[in-house]
């Protein structure tokens, strides 16, 4: 197999080098990721400058841009040869609920995705990289089953979220759907050395829909969560009704 891999941390965090040792057992892995950390960077291509890319070790290439870019660059010319497989991570953080709309993590497997390749999002649910070794013996065996199992047709996208624990201690695999967060914290707003007002986003919010069966729910639990994601954002159920009022006479 072919697995490329990237991540929003950047090629040299620990996350990615842990879970690329642990998808080397599949296969040729290549790590296209951007050079510094690009949390939060979502989808974002960089369209207005160009990009350079550095073989920083044998098959292993910083892009000073996004995610997306990262995983974009390798898919569309940049590899001799397209990936079975592209998997993410293992992020510095956790990355659920409406967290997977901000996430560059999950957003290098979308690019993968969009490609129609199976593209799988790996994050540890808190900061730090504690049981990291644990996590990507996890998402070995994700990955493992994953491709045991998985039958021909459409490309699969999954987001996994991992908790901190030995692997003794984690409560099983769990198929999840996305809970959902209240409200991010307010900015909180400084000054800075010269005087002028500046602005840091405030924290995600708490959890709202934490019921049984979410993500967030899973990993309270001491469970690892996998959520099957869609690119379709279309709200199906109010087509009809935006269609009634935009062609309905007065």
């Amino acid at each position: 197999m072919r697995i490329l891999i990237s991540n929003d941390d950047g090629y040299s965090a620990r996350g990615i080098r842990a879970l690329a040792r642990a998808m080397s057992r599949f296969g040729h892995v290549t790590i296209v990721a951007p050079e510094f950390n690009q949390s939060g960077a979502s989808n974002a291509l960089t369209l207005t400058r160009p990009l350079q890319v550095q073989e920083v070790e044998p098959d292993i290439f910083a892009i000073n841009g996004t995610p997306s870019d990262s995983v974009h660059l390798a898919l569309t010319g940049l590899l001799d040869e397209l990936p079975d497989l592209v998997v993410s991570g293992i992020n510095c953080g956790q990355n659920m609920g409406e967290d997977t709309m901000y996430s560059g993590t999950v957003a290098a497997a979308i690019e993968g995705y969009l490609f129609g390749i199976d593209s799988i999002a790996f994050s540890q649910i808190e900061r730090g990289w504690a049981y990291l070794d644990d996590a990507a013996l996890v998402a070995q065996r994700i990955v493992e089953r994953f491709l045991e199992r998985k039958k021909q047709g459409e490309p699969q996208l999954l987001n996994v979220n991992i908790p901190n624990l030995p692997l003794a201690q984690i409560q099983g695999v769990v198929a999840t759907r996305l809970g959902r967060r209240h409200h991010a914290e307010s900015v909180i707003k400084e000054v800075s050395p010269r005087g002028f007002p500046i602005y840091w986003v405030g924290a995600a919010g708490k959890p709202r829909d934490r019921a049984e069966g979410t993500d967030f729910w899973a990993v309270e639990h001491n469970a690892v969560s996998v959520t099957p994601l869609q690119v379709d954002m279309t709200n199906y159920s109010a087509v009809r009704s935006v269609d009634q009022w935009l062609n309905t006479e007065e």
